[in-house]
């Protein structure tokens, strides 16, 4: 029997688990190895693809199914699978055609589950690409024929990201979809109901754990719905104003080694569940 028995952790990765520079820090290595020798499940719900996902995955070595997607995925890495998926309605294509016909500058991408497709690029989507070392499939969004997780618009004016939100909510489906702003640069199309939240509820009921030993970790607006399914929320210190007004308690900071703070005030008490 372990201390952390039945406890699952879910991070974030960008902002959260890893610094600014994209590493994981020694001390969180550690952390994190400690709650899996305790009984602890350890892993991370992202809104990157699988396949995009690796680095993160040979960093931590979660002891559990990743979300993936922003929700949209559970993946088992050591069996090569998803082991659960919700994919948009491809009839999506009037949103993305709204957008593209309105707001001409803005960069499409679509997500589908084995490949992401480039539509229309611009200088966020060659900053995308660099960051994340995805291939630059290029394909219209009309031609696209497999089933599609989700839509990314992309834009490194801050004024043109808030077009395109302003743009999908007064859209008449708009209520048949969620809609998340996923990074500075990025605004995305989700399937209804799909969120990060999401993935941490498959994933109890795979893993077979009590919601209520269930801790959170982030930085973003994308993240908010993981604190709201999770026992406990936590956003870091770093994290944009909307996430540190919807958690339960902040931590350090990503660069303070934040995981590692969360999993020893765990361990000492100071965070109860």
């Amino acid at each position: 029997m372990g201390i952390f028995d039945g406890i699952l952790i879910c991070t974030d990765l960008d902002g959260t688990l890893f610094k600014n520079d994209k590493t994981v820090s020694r001390e969180n290595i550690e952390a994190i190895e400690f709650f899996k020798r305790e009984g602890g499940r350890f892993t991370f719900v992202t809104g990157r693809m699988p396949q995009y996902s690796s680095d993160a995955y040979e960093k931590i070595s979660p002891n559990a199914p990743f979300g993936c997607i922003n929700g949209g995925g559970l993946y088992d890495s050591l069996e090569k699978k998803y082991i659960w998926t919700q994919s948009l309605p491809y009839d999506v294509v009037e949103l993305v055609r709204c957008v593209d016909e309105t707001l001409s500058d803005v960069g499409i991408q679509v997500a589908a589950f084995d490949k992401t497709y480039f539509s229309k690029d611009n200088d966020a989507m060659v900053s995308f690409r660099a960051l994340t070392k995805v291939p630059n499939l290029v394909c219209a969004y009309t031609d696209v024929k497999e089933p599609i997780a989700k839509i990314i618009f992309a834009s490194s004016k801050e004024d043109e990201i808030l077009a395109v939100e302003r743009l999908l909510r007064a859209h008449p489906r708009a209520p048949e979809f969620d809609f998340i702003r996923s990074e500075r640069t990025l605004f995305e199309i989700l399937p209804r109901g799909i969120n990060k939240g999401t993935a941490i509820q498959k994933l109890v009921e795979h893993l077979g754990l009590d919601s209520n030993k269930t801790i959170a970790i982030g930085d973003y607006n994308n993240d908010i719905a993981m604190f709201g399914t999770a026992k406990i929320g936590i956003a870091v210190a770093n994290a944009c104003p909307e996430a540190l007004e919807r958690a339960d308690m902040v931590t350090v900071s990503n660069e303070e080694h934040a995981i590692a703070k969360v999993i020893y005030d765990l361990r000492d008490g100071k965070i109860k569940l």
